[in-house]
């Protein structure tokens, strides 16, 4: 499909008509764009059959909680997302650190799933894809595959897991368990920056008519599904924290670049708040910083490459954080030597050493990213800084051990070890590897992305050049309300309204 060209009517009515049949026979109701972003719309019927449901299961109840109100033992709806406010005692800095869950969302504990769902609903509502007839295939570097496979289970459809071979031995585990068959995983050499290779995986695979390829990285779903869900969900925390400071503002959303979905919601809270939107990578693939490249093991932010709908030339600052950091940092955020050493260093409470488990490798990254932040731009009390734990540490266990393995001490964290990364990576967070994105930066960035999406993947220059334009990514906005008439228009064919 080309990106650019978004259903905004039904295309193939013989196509729907056979999804609808599935919908119909599974007893699945899509939720709106509407009901994701605000799960009090959707249909009290759902709501209360929800609390019953495991929200690691394939059930189609599962659809509406694929969203930002899971409270954290993911079974109820919170009124406000639940999130973590770091004390500054642990941030080292005045302002304000608020990161909000994604590991509270169903089936993958990833936010990804949301973006899976947004890619994916469009294509289903206007007979684009037909789930009794063709597979979707999700090119990714851990979640989103996941949050692929799961919504596909859920309508009944084959799901491909496109990713490389060397992200953490969890995400295979879980897939292993989720996919039809196992020639449903496949592997792409190289780790988490190796996302060109994904590509050329996907285009082999495109050459069959019965693989659908749901590119997370130019699917403008992706975008959406962040600016209309994400963003008015994290703009719901801050103002839930507003009150407590009358002064408060909201003066900045950091997000890993990824395939810059979640940067989406940044769109919607600079338009509405005035926020800064920072764009994170890792120090050791300064893609963005310099154009540089390399390999590291910030899973979930795959880069040396710059997605197309990445909205570059609305991008403030560019923040790198080195793996380096993440590793240590989940060593001592995710063992009891490594917490017990925080409860001592900094006096934080034992809810907030409780909430950490919430944080994994990109969550830490983010985390530190909104630090580095926070001093660049010298915030104080007043200023609040949002930002996501995309994943948990479960998916991250075995990375640890070898993290903590290659460090010695018989594979475990020491005070002395935690001390070291406490101090380093955490309150030595400093404003290196920080840009500030003046025009002529944007441009750089912006022209970077021309070899990958005009030379390599075959992006039209017109289609291409248009993302400049903040017209249109206004215009994009005007396509979320389409959908959601065609979701409604499937959901009463289905006799599921």
């Amino acid at each position: 499909m080309n990106p650019f060209d978004s259903p905004t009517q039904v295309e193939d009515r013989a196509t729907r008509s056979r999804a609808v049949q599935l919908a119909r026979e599974r007893r699945v109701r899509l939720p709106t764009f509407a009901e994701v972003a605000d799960p009090a719309r959707a249909p009290q019927s759902i709501r209360e059959t929800l609390a019953a449901i495991d929200p690691d299961v394939p059930h189609a109840a599962n659809l509406y909680r694929v969203n930002w109100f899971n409270t954290i033992d993911r079974r109820g709806v919170a009124t406000v997302p639940v999130h973590v406010e770091i004390p500054s005692a642990l941030s080292g800095v005045p302002a304000r650190i608020v990161v909000v869950l994604g590991a509270l969302f169903p089936m993958i504990g990833a936010h990804k799933v949301l973006a899976a769902y947004a890619c994916l609903a469009p294509r289903l509502v206007s007979g684009r894809f037909d789930p009794t007839r063709q597979r979707a295939i999700w090119p990714s570097t851990g979640n989103y595959c996941r949050g692929g496979v799961a919504i596909s289970r859920i309508l009944g459809c084959r799901g491909v897991a496109v990713l490389p071979a060397g992200m953490s031995a969890e995400r295979f585990e879980w897939l292993q368990r989720w996919v039809a068959s196992p020639e449903d995983i496949v592997r792409t050499p190289g780790t988490e920056s190796n996302v060109k290779e994904i590509y050329d995986r996907c285009a082999e695979l495109a050459r069959d008519p019965a693989n659908e390829i749901v590119n997370q990285f130019s699917e403008f779903g992706n975008y959406l599904g962040h600016w209309r869900c994400t963003g008015p969900a994290l703009g719901a925390v801050f103002e839930a924290l507003a009150p407590a400071r009358p002064a408060s503002r909201l003066a900045g959303f950091v997000a890993a670049s990824g395939s810059s979905g979640t940067l989406g919601a940044g769109d919607y809270l600079k338009a509405k708040y005035g926020a800064r939107i920072a764009a994170v990578e890792a120090v050791e693939c300064p893609t963005l910083l310099n154009n540089g490249y390399g390999e590291h093991n910030i899973q979930g932010i795959g880069d040396k490459h710059v997605p197309l709908i990445h909205n570059v030339m609305n991008t403030d600052v560019v923040i790198g954080v080195s793996d380096q950091a993440t590793d240590g940092l989940n060593a001592v955020f995710n063992t009891a030597t490594g917490r017990a050493y925080l409860e001592r260093r900094t006096g934080a409470a034992q809810e907030l050493l409780d909430m950490l488990r919430w944080f994994g490798l990109s969550s830490l990254c983010n985390l530190v990213a909104a630090i580095k932040l926070a001093r660049h731009d010298n915030l104080g009390a007043d200023d609040v800084v949002v930002t996501v734990a995309t994943d948990g540490a479960a998916l991250y266990a075995s990375e640890l051990r070898q993290y903590l393995e290659r460090r010695g001490e018989s594979g475990k964290l020491t005070d002395a070890m935690a001390a070291e990364l406490y101090g380093r990576y955490l309150a030595g967070a400093d404003t290196e590897h920080v840009l500030e994105t003046t025009t002529r930066e944007r441009e750089r960035i912006f022209n970077l992305s021309y070899f990958t999406w005009v030379e390599q993947q075959g992006i039209a220059l017109a289609d291409f050049e248009q993302r400049k334009s903040r017209a249109f990514w206004r215009g994009l906005h005007d396509l979320v309300p389409q959908w959601d008439e065609m979701i409604a228009a499937f959901n009463h064919d289905t006799g599921c309204a």
